[in-house]
């Protein structure tokens, strides 16, 4: 049994949810089955429709999405935390009864930073996962302890953005 590792993927560049999605397909072509779990995200990315498709994946799919966390009302994010504090929680469950071989976690450092999951608690799970599961984590501003937990930690730089032309997400590209 080969030992698993933390990955991190951050920064301000296009491409976390992309290298992420590209190491789950990976690891399912390589008959490893894999969970995927997503936070502050909706359920239109295309990907998922692919993702849906391959036996060796489970993503674990929400019934509401909520737009972006600092254009909601406190009563919106209140709803949101209790949402991606389930999505957490049965993600690890899943984790700890299931047979995967990784974990994919989309936007984590989003939910971590915005307090929707339980910080010291996460921070032990990957400390103490088993031994054979990769994780795979995203999103912006890791905290350090993360930083510290990882084997990999690859950042994507934003060096040039046509949202910062006004160009909005396309379809198949950016979402």
């Amino acid at each position: 049994m080969r030992k698993g590792l933390l990955h991190i993927y951050c920064g301000d560049g296009k491409g976390k949810t992309t290298a992420a999605t590209g190491l789950a397909v990976r690891a399912a072509g390589s008959g490893m089955k894999v969970l995927f779990a997503r936070f502050l995200k909706n359920e239109n990315s295309a990907e998922l429709k692919v993702l849906d498709q391959i036996p060796e994946i489970e993503v674990i799919h929400l019934e509401k999405s909520f737009g972006f966390y600092n254009t909601l009302n406190e009563e919106q994010k209140a709803e949101m935390t209790q949402m991606y504090r389930q999505l957490w929680e049965t993600a690890v469950q899943r984790i700890l009864t299931g047979d995967y071989s990784m974990l994919v976690m989309d936007e984590f450092m989003a939910a971590d930073t915005y307090g929707m999951i339980p910080h010291e608690e996460a921070l032990k799970f990957f400390a103490e996962r088993p031994e054979h599961l990769e994780v795979v984590l995203t999103g912006r501003n890791p905290a350090p302890e993360l930083l510290e937990l990882a084997d990999y930690v690859s950042e994507i730089r934003k060096v040039k953005h046509p949202y910062d032309s006004g160009i909005t997400a396309r379809r198949g590209i950016e979402y």
